[in-house]
């Protein structure tokens, strides 16, 4: 394989995944708009909700690992080269990142901040 192309990642993760594959990427596109909109809603980000979200993300990562082991016909065991350590950093990564954005933005939606009255 001498190029990369997209459209075997794609048919890669389609076997791997499946139809949840697309309930996926919809998510994360709904997750993103969801905290863009909070972000520019509320003209910041809220530190307390942000550390309060790394921390779940934490855990997130290990679900994604979770998940990662489930869906795959190997182990964590079987990894052996560093291109299997890469891949299970970044999936870790990925659910960490993933978590933090959707629990910000749930946090956000429903408990907007509230602002301080001027005087």
């Amino acid at each position: 394989m001498q190029e990369l192309d997209p459209m075997v990642f794609l048919a890669v993760f389609q076997e791997m995944l499946g139809p949840m594959l697309w309930v996926m990427l919809l998510a994360a596109v709904v997750a993103v708009v969801a905290l863009v909109t909070l972000v520019l809603r509320e003209r910041g980000i809220v530190s307390r909700r942000l550390v309060y979200a790394e921390l779940l993300g934490l855990l997130g990562g290990g679900v994604a690992l979770v998940i990662m082991a489930k869906v795959s016909s190997s182990g964590f065991t079987d990894a052996g080269g560093p291109a299997d350590w890469f891949l299970i950093a970044l999936v870790y990564g990925v659910g960490l990142v993933a978590t933090v954005i959707i629990t910000y933005a749930v946090m956000g939606w429903m408990r907007p901040r509230q602002r301080k009255a001027s005087v």
